[in-house]
């Protein structure tokens, strides 16, 4: 569907586990996305949905645990993204959400262990970052350590700023 301007809606079917490079890519007009009440989808995969500038909310179903590389980058009507009641999302990839100048706050699931460098870059009007699981947490140079400097998580408006400029070019980890 890369690049469908005529795209509206969509309706993803419970059944679907993940949806892959590109899938939905600038599709520009696309203001819907609906995934079914016993939804399978387990990851979103690089660019999914990069550029889908008239996209303003999405709700994450709980199953996902990966969100990758540039999923919802550039959506920059995106004002809301809610993630399912018991999610079980571990990880919000590089650049996942860069750009998405119009989203304002966002709570990141306690089951998250990694966020990736640029994750929320060009997040222009991004004042509130909730962790729900707030111990732990560090950031450091390469998405393969183990270890970086620790970084306290209790401040939502001091998150948002951590991740959308000054630490913004970090790989965010929890130790779990």
């Amino acid at each position: 569907f890369y690049g469908c301007r005529s795209l509206t809606s969509i309706d993803i079917p419970e059944k679907v586990t993940s949806i892959r490079y590109s899938a939905f890519s600038n599709c520009n007009n696309l203001t819907t996305v609906t995934f079914g009440e016993n939804s399978q989808l387990e990851s979103i995969g690089p660019y999914a949905f990069q550029s889908c500038r008239s996209l303003t909310s999405i709700t994450i179903p709980e199953n996902v645990t990966s969100i990758e590389t540039s999923a919802f980058s550039n959506c920059s009507r995106l004002t809301t993204v809610t993630f399912g009641e018991n999610s079980r999302l571990t990880s919000i990839g590089t650049r996942a959400f860069q750009s998405c100048s119009s989203l304002t706050s966002i709570t990141i699931p306690e089951s998250v262990t990694s966020i990736g460098s640029s994750a929320f870059r060009n997040c222009s009007s991004l004042t509130s970052v909730t962790f729900e699981n707030t111990e732990g947490w560090y950031y450091a140079s390469s998405s393969s350590a183990t270890s970086g400097t620790d970084v306290t998580v209790k401040d939502p408006a001091q998150n948002a700023t951590y991740l959308t400029s000054t630490y913004a070019g970090y790989y965010w980890k929890r130790n779990a």
